[in-house]
């Protein structure tokens, strides 16, 4: 029963959906700010503060104690795409508080660094969900996966922001209503 991996393949729908709306979003040549600001906030307390979480300080660690290297091999590219991905969030946030003082050549480099993220973790998910989390479901076992779920359930109803992710999904769900 792979009920920890699901999970997070679960989480990484709602993250691809982010990303479609906030693609939908550089279509518009003055989005609003407070779309652009409500992405990056889902970004920092969803796919990092509370996805990446799971991985980095539950997933990636059980997986170390099963032989995988957290240095190199999968997990070593998969931290150091969490890395990259937040600098195409800060990229984002900076460019958005220029384009609030006036500088609206800023909006180009808000869309870039959209892009460049959108591209990161749509290929990041995909290796996720096909190589490494197929990996951890082999290296793990039953009892292994239930207990990492449980963990997985208790960060998501107790994580730094104090929002479950059911808040996430309902505040990712109220963008794509502006985009469709």
């Amino acid at each position: 029963m792979n009920q920890a991996t699901q999970n997070l393949e679960d989480d990484h729908t709602y993250i691809l959906r982010l990303i479609d709306v906030m693609e939908k979003m550089t279509t518009h040549a003055s989005p609003e700010i407070t779309h652009l600001e409500e992405a990056v906030d889902l970004i920092r307390n969803y796919a990092d503060g509370l996805h990446h979480a799971k991985e980095e300080n539950l997933l990636f660690p059980l997986l170390g104690e099963r032989g995988f290297s957290s240095t190199q091999g999968p997990v070593g590219v998969m931290l150091q795409e969490h890395r990259a991905g937040r600098e195409f969030v800060k990229g984002i946030s900076e460019n958005i508080q220029l384009l609030k003082e006036g500088d609206l050549s800023a909006l180009n480099m808000v869309f870039a660094n959209i892009h460049g993220y959108g591209e990161l973790l749509q290929n990041h998910i995909y290796k996720e969900n096909n190589m490494l989390f197929r990996m951890a479901d082999n290296a793990f076992s039953d009892s292994d996966q239930q207990s990492l779920y449980q963990q997985f359930k208790q960060l998501e109803n107790l994580n730094k922001s104090n929002q479950t992710k059911g808040d996430f999904i309902e505040r990712i769900a109220l963008l794509e209503q502006s985009y469709n």
